[in-house]
């Protein structure tokens, strides 16, 4: 203990001399930009006393005195800058204490075990990471211990300062035990005791305020003199930040430093298990968003319990890899998410404000924009993805001109078939007619964009309809992207265990903040539609069923049973043009390829 002590407080006084060497900064700039002025006043106040007689010290007085107002007027706007610059705050889902008093409690209870000042509220973000966020700024509104009268003093300091806000990734609540959590919320809570110091938390503000003064900078103005202008305020807020940056990188690693030694005291065995369970809810919740909800929200429908699913993935992966074999068996500990009183509306919020991020989603659902259950999500986002793209693949090659299939054994079918195109994509005969290459996809928008070197290895015919397919759907994007957003970041039925922010506390201009994969290749696109079109014909014409995995996202399942990769096949066919792989392993499945499907 008393090793984790002197540990605790070597960190906490290096942190304190950095953010001491930050704030001399700030008074450096301050020296400079009043040198000026004292020296206009020792001028002005030589000349009357008889100090400082003669022409030369006249022309210095009049050429230093409007200069030193100037500095200083400059140095005031720069200052007003910075100090009214509102801060960037991370998205989240404010708790309020009402709707997770057991959640509010339990950190509570560990802020006294560390000696530190708790939070002074609760946020989670769908994000597998956990920090404290200064929210003290005017433009933030009144910290949240001003609304609960008797509990006001749990959120401050001693001194008086507002404390920090703890955001907790979402994933942690429902796939973390009780326990685990508190462990690994322990170093994230002892962070509040450094973080409450005067110089500490006056070189957090400064730093934090001339990266928001940049920001305010950088954006889009009308006007030439008010551009100059910022321009100016620019230039010399990156200066400062140039010169305190190391010293605050530094302050920052030493709080971080601090705070790990005073938790090493609060359920250090514990936190070692906990620390795995991170990385592997990191990796449920990527293959979760990337695999199983990105296909829903490219149909406008966005899954309304992603926590929970994760625990399902999660689940899944620890029955499939032996790396996480015993993971599942905490599962009959209390979860974390029993904390919260209405986990399910906490878990459509955070849903929510998901799909925002990551896909540039509306605020609010709406008609185009609604959410899916997980068991809904087979019927009404796999069998409707595939259909779409079906319907897209047969408009584009209705525009290419190609004809039905003519299969010898059937009569030439004027619907929709696999067969059709199958036949287009068979690479022809040196002597028959050569397709018409098609017009390249713009190369604007926030479609696929289809390279030449992309589409080297595939055939003509293949390019062709991928080039048409990857422009189709560029214009359907274009067209679909003017939506009207919303000022909240989280659906209605949230508002009782979530309190909505009073103003919008960060800038949503350009969504997708985080974009989870870049756009789809040509050849990526291509091979999507026919794989949707196989898929059609499988439930259309062999009884095939869609269904969800919760690590592959959309799988086909043929009497029960999840079909064998198509990739190889669908790849055959449009980089050699031979449908011979395709063929057979549709007559080993069942499927009739010349018979019409359903589209959308």
């Amino acid at each position: 203990m008393s090793g984790s002590g002197t540990g605790t407080e070597a960190g906490a006084q290096a942190a304190r001399s950095r953010a001491v060497a930050v704030l001399r900064v700030r008074s450096q700039a301050l020296a400079l930009a009043v040198l000026p002025a004292a020296g206009a006043v020792i001028l002005l106040v030589g000349g009357p006393t008889g100090h400082l007689p003669g022409t030369v010290w006249d022309l210095a007085r009049w050429v230093l005195t409007p200069l030193a107002v100037l500095v200083l007027l400059a140095a005031a706007g720069v200052a007003l800058v910075v100090a009214r610059a509102r801060p960037a705050v991370s998205p989240t889902v404010p708790i309020a204490e009402e709707a997770a008093p057991e959640l509010y409690r339990m950190v509570r209870d560990l802020a006294d075990r560390l000696d530190v000042p708790a939070p002074s509220a609760i946020a989670l973000t769908p994000d597998c990471d956990s920090w404290l966020e200064d929210r003290t700024h005017p433009a933030h509104g009144p910290p949240p211990a001003e609304e609960h009268g008797a509990a006001a003093g749990a959120g401050r300091h001693p001194d008086g300062a507002a404390t920090p806000v703890l955001v907790i990734g979402s994933p942690f609540l429902w796939w973390m035990r009780v326990g685990e959590l508190r462990a690994v919320l322990a170093p994230v809570v002892a962070g509040t005791g450094p973080s409450a110091h005067p110089d500490i938390a006056a070189a957090r503000r400064f730093v934090r305020g001339l990266d928001a003064a940049v920001a305010v900078a950088s954006a889009p103005r009308r006007g030439p003199v008010f551009r100059a202008v910022l321009a100016g305020v620019g230039w010399a807020a990156r200066v400062l930040l140039r010169g305190c940056r190391g010293h605050a990188a530094e302050m920052e690693r030493s709080v971080a430093a601090a705070a790990a030694e005073r938790a090493q005291a609060v359920d250090y065995g514990l936190r070692i298990v906990a620390q795995e369970q991170v990385g592997l809810a990191y990796a449920g919740w990527d293959r979760l968003l990337t695999r199983v909800a990105l296909p829903a929200w490219r149909m406008g429908r966005w899954p309304s319990r992603l926590n929970a699913g994760v625990v399902s993935a999660l689940t899944e992966l620890s029955r499939r890899d032996r790396l996480a074999e015993g993971f599942a068996s905490r599962l009959g500990e209390r979860p974390a998410c029993d904390l919260l009183e209405e986990p399910g509306a906490v878990d459509e919020a955070a849903s929510l404000l998901a799909a925002r991020l990551f896909h540039g989603g509306p605020a609010e659902p709406g008609p185009h924009w609604s959410p899916v259950h997980w068991t809904d999500y087979p019927e009404e986002v796999v069998d409707r993805k595939w259909r779409t793209d079906a319907a897209r693949l047969h408009r584009v090659l209705d525009i290419l001109r190609v004809r039905p299939a003519a299969d010898g054994a059937a009569p030439v079918s004027d619907g929709p078939s696999l067969s059709r195109v199958l036949d287009h994509l068979t690479d022809p005969d040196p002597a028959a007619e050569p397709v018409r290459p098609a017009a390249p996809a713009p190369p604007a928008g926030p479609g696929p964009a289809p390279e030449d070197e992309d589409l080297a290895d595939t055939t003509a015919r293949s390019a062709a309809l991928a080039a048409r397919l990857s422009a189709e759907l560029a214009r359907e994007e274009a067209a679909a992207s003017p939506r009207p957003a919303a000022p909240s970041a989280a659906p209605g039925s949230a508002a009782s265990p979530a309190a909505h922010d009073p103003v919008a506390l960060w800038d949503d201009r350009a969504l997708p903040l985080f974009p989870l994969q870049p756009p789809r290749t040509a050849r990526e696109l291509l091979a999507d539609h026919i794989t949707a079109m196989v898929c059609c014909a499988a439930m259309d014409t062999a009884g095939a069923v869609p269904g969800l995995d919760w690590l592959d996202g959309p799988v086909l399942l043929v009497g029960g049973e999840r079909a064998a990769d198509l990739s190889p096949q669908v790849l055959a066919l449009i980089e050699d043009g031979d449908p011979a792989a395709l063929r057979l392993w549709l007559a080993r499945q069942g499927i009739r390829p010349e018979k019409p499907v359903r589209l959308v």
